[in-house]
């Protein structure tokens, strides 16, 4: 969507001057929306949504500026899941496998499709807001100097706001959305190699069928790919760092804004609804990234469990049992989605936010 700036990207003209015009307009709008909380401290309702906004706000302009600095890394990633998932695979299990990646395809197209949908409904009902509300000239109430905002005094910026809103909106929702589902696929690749990686080593014995110099190789090509897996699940955590600690950060904020204000306008359904619908979709978030990094880890665990059952004391060599020991030993440390200052994203955490 034209705001992905690798090394190849930056040597473009125009894609450099649309990423900068961009920025300086999201720039504009998050100074706007900090401005229009100085008119909103008598109004709590109004203070809240507009706190919701520019929190929000803010963690897409951090998440644009972060793809930008760290867009050859991801990259590096990438390249580097290229690479893992070139092993030629044959023999009995092709097949498993071959269901197994469809599946996990479709789960991510379909999750991407409903998000779509739930990101493409919600700006719908922003733009048109100030046409069926009164009390609402804007998508986002803001606030800019000389009263530029107020279409009673300034009916021409006052439209150029609107448009300018509007675009903004669409643009950064969607773009955010490839860019979660970029992050969230490159775990859910790691979780399909390990998967793969289980199914192999569990048909290991059957493919060799006898032949104990084979079975060497194998278990010594299964040894080399749980570690490539290793270090690529090293490295996203590595990389996606600053991103996640931010996405921690603004959900929890979001979550604590929600509550409280939901808390003190139980007696108005309306206000309530409006705040108990942003904490179901910061809680949907965080979910979401809960459930694919408990995958990833309950998968790199269950590594041990297929390498055992690959174990036959009486059949191969001595250093062929010592690399599928030297496999158990290595999945005893279970792989997850974190971040360096905060617990990794699974269910289990999940749950004691929730609790929270």
């Amino acid at each position: 969507m034209g705001f992905y700036m690798s090394a190849e990207k930056r040597h473009q003209p125009l894609m450099v001057a649309w990423h900068y015009f961009f920025l300086f307009q999201i720039t504009i709008s998050l100074a706007s929306l900090g401005y229009g909380i100085l008119e909103s401290l008598d109004d709590i309702v109004r203070l809240g949504q507009d706190m919701a906004y520019t929190i929000s706000t803010f963690y897409i302009y951090f998440k644009m500026v972060w793809f930008t600095i760290y867009a050859d890394d991801i990259d590096e990633v990438i390249e580097s899941l290229e690479k893992c998932n070139r092993r030629e695979r044959k023999g009995p299990g092709l097949e498993d496998i071959r269901y197994m990646k469809r599946w996990i395809f479709l789960l991510l197209s379909g999750l991407m499709a409903l998000w779509l949908f739930l990101i493409v409904s919600f700006i719908m009902i922003m733009i048109s807001a100030p046409f069926w509300l009164e009390s609402q000239n804007l998508p986002f109430h803001v606030a800019y100097p000389f009263d530029l905002h107020d279409p009673s005094k300034h009916p021409i910026c006052h439209i150029i706001i609107f448009v300018s809103q509007s675009c903004i909106m669409l643009y950064a929702l969607i773009w955010t959305l490839f860019a979660e589902q970029l992050s969230v696929t490159i775990y859910s690749e790691l979780t399909s190699d390990l998967k793969t990686l289980c199914m192999e080593l569990r048909i290991v014995q059957e493919r060799c069928n006898g032949n104990a110099s084979l079975l060497a190789d194998e278990v010594y090509d299964f040894a080399k790919f749980h570690q490539r897996i290793i270090s690529i699940t090293d490295r996203s955590n590595e990389v996606f760092n600053g991103a996640f600690t931010m996405q921690l950060i603004v959900n929890f904020l979001l979550i604590s804004l929600s509550v409280f204000e939901a808390m003190v306008f139980w007696h108005d359904p309306k206000v309530a609804a409006e705040y108990l619908v942003l904490m179901v979709m910061a809680l949907s978030h965080l979910s979401y990234w809960s459930k694919f990094g408990d995958m990833l880890t309950q998968e790199s665990l269950e590594v041990a469990v297929a390498a055992y059952e690959a174990y036959d004391p009486t059949y191969g060599f001595r250093s062929t049992h010592t690399i599928i020991w030297l496999i158990i030993q290595r999945a005893q440390t279970p792989l997850s989605v974190k971040c360096r200052l905060f617990p990794p994203f699974n269910l289990e955490n999940n749950l004691a936010v929730n609790k929270y």
